[in-house]
């Protein structure tokens, strides 16, 4: 079956930027795809090209087997497309932006009218269907920019940084959004610094530094390639370096400390570590635990461990 998105070997160059640099991407159709990265990455370029706002210097990118650069009217009339900044009017109801919309994209007055409630009912606006958009919640707005980009149903959704500067409520409710997407057989590549947002939708994650693509795969298999995690936190802090070596020793990994929390943690790829073992080896040297849990790692852990940097989860990506 071919994919419903296709990104190979796509490269993108502003000036003495190459924003990307080569990267592979598949997704299948009714399918969801995190792209993930940090400041500059290309995530938004990617988006960009995907959507014919940018044209690539080298390679090729398709939606439903249509070239974005040769078949660019057919990749419009295939998408949905909700970028970072709001593209509502605040100065509207929410019903007159969705109405307005459907009529220009030629759905008529009464048919524009149905899909407009239609699509207020189902995802749970009607009440403030007919309030000026400037007194919703910006949790209600983003979801209204996203109903905006599928007035006519697409079967592709590009989502740029949905849930950015949103609240945990307002960030489930747009998740709630996307599922229900998923779940009419939309297909939807979306772009987050939240790792636990890309943790709770995608069926593939797509790691992305410095224009590239440096690993791809389900949060599960991504979180099995770098092992387990080993937490243990202790009673004292001065029994922290204690802690440390005895967990250094145990799995072969870097312990990373946690002053603040009492905490000391590491990666391990060994199958036979039992929590009990950990727990006698601490009590062996001294160590007097007060909780301890072996874990898969997070999304976070497994983004450090590829890059060799932390996600920027609170700034915006920068123009690449």
């Amino acid at each position: 079956m071919e994919p419903a998105v296709s990104i190979e070997r796509l490269v993108k160059v502003y000036g003495p930027v190459r924003a990307l640099d080569g990267i592979d991407i598949t997704v299948q159709a009714g399918t969801v795809c995190a792209l993930l990265g940090p400041n500059g990455a290309g995530k938004t370029t990617a988006v960009r090209v995907l959507s014919t706002l940018a044209i690539p210097d080298e390679g090729r990118a398709s939606i439903l087997g249509n070239d974005v650069v040769d078949n660019a009217m057919q990749v419009r009339r295939s998408i949905g497309l909700a970028g970072q900044n709001a593209a509502v009017d605040d100065d509207l109801t929410g019903r007159e932006n969705l109405v307005i919309l459907g009529r220009m994209l030629h759905l008529g007055r009464t048919g524009a009218g149905e899909r407009a409630d239609e699509l207020l009912a189902r995802f749970d606006l009607a009440d403030a269907a007919d309030r000026l958009v400037r007194t919703w919640s910006g949790g209600m707005r983003r979801r209204l920019d996203l109903i905006a980009s599928f007035v006519v149903p697409r079967p592709v959704m590009l989502l740029d940084e949905p849930t950015t500067g949103l609240d945990p409520r307002s960030r489930n409710e747009i998740w709630s959004t996307v599922r229900g997407l998923v779940a009419d057989g939309t297909t939807v590549v979306l772009t987050t610094q939240y790792l636990e947002e890309a943790d709770h939708l995608a069926d593939t994650v797509v790691i992305i530094d410095h224009g590239r693509s440096v690993a791809t795969g389900s949060p599960e298999d991504l979180k099995s390639a770098v092992g387990v995690r080993v937490d243990v936190e202790v009673h004292d802090p001065s029994e922290l370096p204690s802690a440390a070596t005895v967990l250094g020793a145990l799995t072969a990994g870097q312990p990373e400390i946690d002053v603040d929390r009492l905490r000391v943690s590491a990666p391990t790829f060994d199958r036979e570590l039992t929590l009990p073992g950990v727990v006698r080896y601490l009590d062996n040297a001294g160590v007097l635990v007060r909780d301890a849990a072996i874990r898969r790692p997070t999304l976070d852990e497994v983004f450090l461990h590829l890059t060799g940097h932390q996600p920027e989860h609170d700034a915006k990506e920068s123009a690449a």
